[in-house]
């Protein structure tokens, strides 16, 4: 009788461990492989692309590359932007000739041919980051009725072969980029600041009722002449700011039109932040009867609980930019890595349609390598992603427990292949309740950590990946941020 009880009693502690940890489980199939979760605003540029550059882009397997702030990063060149593909506003935006589409042109066929991309493209302006008080491309336009037309006149341009154009198909046009951000993108000519707290809030209610009225505008512009054949949306607000999408939703109701979709940013350290973001974005467009709005964030990017914005940008204590540039914690490093991976696996199964992490420029804090050609972290990390979508299609079981997140995928002959991310852990060893692999299975493991770049790492016996009683066990090989993919010959 002792016996029976302390078995039944060891039967039920196992079991309460097992629940305790992250799931792998090959035998139940939850969906497919999403790959438009997986974009960003990386592509080619114009001048001096290096076959490497070229190469490094494609690597990182990317669906779609959204063109915001692209004017920036082709220096002296006039791309994307309204202002540069109609530079003279006072002339008539019905009439080709006043169009300059040749460098844009020359820009998305190479991202379209040569880096393999879909095309997002954002219509308005790039960041101007000039100062409270001075602004050019930033201005609230004067003639929302001419902003209106020369966006109609560049999706004629790409879509429908008008001024000499193409014919592209580009799907997805986007209305602006953060009208809610302060002093850089949809500016007072005084500045957007007033004179106290309460003129500030004025100025803000102000330039967030002008932006509703050129948005509705472009959007009943666009729709009227393209229908279905395109979709119109918008605005990239700086975060899900429920309170200006809700003043936007409203005023696109009232003027009898519906975004296709709607869009905003998030910077964080949080990855399953994106899902719950969804979640009451998708409640907000029903709730206004915007049921087939898509969801789309078009710009993420890991942002740590130990730094700030006025850190990154103004900071000139060594110590604080050593956090933030060096080490397995900095910004582009392998703990930013680790979440980028975790934050994708988090948006497959999430109410997202599209997602594109940020940036552009392909070096610097916002880009995959510094300024002496060296690839981040986050790098590996794209590129480790890319890969899983071009080999895998079949979305298993997993599940995030603790600092460990698994994403079990099936390829299309049946292999299977484990990614696993320790996002923050500090425990060398990683247990995985693991269901449908044979427990003799042969594991080949591929390992992105501080020390180690996808490669398969040189392991003692010990440290081996080896499974036993469901339970699959493999050692980190330091105390830092990790990320593994298993494949499994069974």
């Amino acid at each position: 009788m002792t016996k029976t009880v302390l078995s039944a009693a060891m039967m039920a502690a196992a079991a309460a461990c097992a629940a305790e940890l992250p799931v792998a489980d090959f035998t139940q199939e939850v969906g497919k492989v999403r790959p438009e979760l997986h974009s960003s605003g990386f592509g080619p540029t114009i001048c001096s692309l290096t076959q490497q550059a070229l190469d490094d882009v494609r690597a990182m397997g990317f669906k779609s590359a959204r063109t915001h702030d692209w004017a920036l990063i082709n220096a002296n060149q006039r791309v994307c932007d309204w202002h540069h593909i109609f530079p003279l506003v006072d002339l008539d935006a019905t009439k080709p000739e006043n169009y300059v589409f040749g460098p844009t042109d020359y820009l998305l066929k190479r991202t379209r041919e040569e880096a393999g991309l879909d095309v997002f493209f954002r219509l308005g302006t790039s960041i101007e980051h000039s100062g409270p008080k001075v602004h050019f491309n930033s201005l609230i336009p004067k003639d929302f009725d001419k902003v209106a037309e020369v966006f109609a006149g560049t999706v004629r341009h790409y879509n429908r072969g008008w001024a000499n154009g193409h014919e592209w198909n580009i799907r997805y046009w986007e209305i602006w980029n953060e009208p809610d951000g302060f002093n850089n993108m949809f500016c007072l000519p005084e500045g957007d600041a007033g004179e106290d707290d309460a003129g500030t809030k004025r100025n803000n209610l102000k330039r967030r009722e002008l932006f509703a009225q050129l948005f509705v505008k472009c959007l009943k512009r666009l729709k009227g002449e393209f229908g279905d054949s395109i979709k119109v949306g918008g605005p990239a607000l700086c975060w899900l700011n429920e309170d200006y999408f809700r003043y936007l939703l409203t005023a696109c109701k009232d003027a009898g039109v519906a975004p296709d979709f709607i869009s905003w940013h998030g910077y964080k350290s949080d990855p399953s932040e994106f899902s719950r973001e969804a979640e009451r974005a998708r409640k907000l467009c029903d709730e206004f009867g915007f049921t087939k709005c898509e969801l789309i964030v078009n710009e993420w990017h890991y942002f740590g609980n130990n730094y700030t914005w006025t850190d990154m940008q103004h900071c000139s204590d060594p110590a604080v930019k050593a956090r933030i540039w060096d080490g397995p914690d900095s910004h582009n490093g392998i703990r930013s890595a680790c979440f980028t991976l975790a934050a994708l696996v988090e948006m497959q199964s999430s109410k997202l349609d599209q997602a594109f992490y940020y940036g552009c420029s392909h070096v610097g804090s916002w880009g995959f390598k510094d300024e002496l050609q060296n690839k981040y972290k986050v790098f590996y990390a794209l590129k480790l992603f890319g890969d899983l979508m071009r080999d895998y299609s079949v979305r298993c079981a997993g599940s995030t427990v603790g600092t460990v997140t698994t994403f079990p995928v099936r390829r299309a002959d049946g292999r299977k292949g484990l990614l696993l991310i320790d996002y923050g852990g500090t425990e060398r060893e990683i247990k995985v309740a693991l269901k449908g692999v044979d427990a003799n299975a042969k594991i080949k493991e591929v390992v992105l950590d501080y020390t180690h770049d996808l490669v398969e790492p040189d392991l003692k016996s010990w440290e081996r990946p080896r499974i036993k009683d469901g339970v699959l066990t493999l050692w980190k090989p330091d105390f830092f941020s990790a990320a593994f993919l298993l494949t499994f010959d069974e």
